[in-house]
């Protein structure tokens, strides 16, 4: 690795570091989990899914994932509703936020949106651009991950 490639991957993780330890802290103040204000996240997001779905996508095993769904469950943010394809089969869907959670991450956006404010409509494409290439390829790194290969 070459100097600029070592310091753009320091500056890199310490930018994921930063996201993550917000992340932490917002839920913490919300009485939540990290893991779960991560599901509530990937709920509106990708809307209503399979336990096994919304375990996929939080890597969680079977066991846990129930305890998260139950968790959220009880709290008022999701309900487990029969799916209309199959009655043998539950849905989890979103049905709540929790109460101040926009109001603990304005800050932060407020301050991302002044730095966004600084870029061109061009240079904005690009890191739009990029948000959507880094996000799929992170998700295909962790299925891979999980599978093993």
């Amino acid at each position: 690795m070459t100097g600029g490639q070592a310091e753009a991957s320091r500056r890199y993780r310490r930018y994921l570091s930063a996201v993550m330890l917000h992340g932490q802290a917002g839920a913490k103040v919300c009485d939540l989990g990290a893991t779960d204000l991560y599901a509530l996240n990937v709920l509106e997001l990708a809307g209503a899914m399979t336990p096994g779905e919304l375990g996929a996508r939080t890597g969680l095993t079977t066991g846990p994932t129930t305890r998260l769904i139950d968790r959220l469950e009880q709290a008022g943010y999701v309900r487990r509703v029969p799916a209309p394809d199959d009655r043998r089969k539950v849905i989890v869907e979103p049905v709540g936020r929790p109460a101040g959670l926009d109001e603990v991450l304005a800050p932060a956006r407020g301050k991302v949106g002044e730095i966004l404010a600084g870029y061109s409509p061009e240079q904005l494409e690009v890191l739009y651009d990029y948000f959507d290439r880094a996000a799929a390829a992170y998700q295909e790194a962790a299925e891979l991950l999980r599978s093993g290969s």
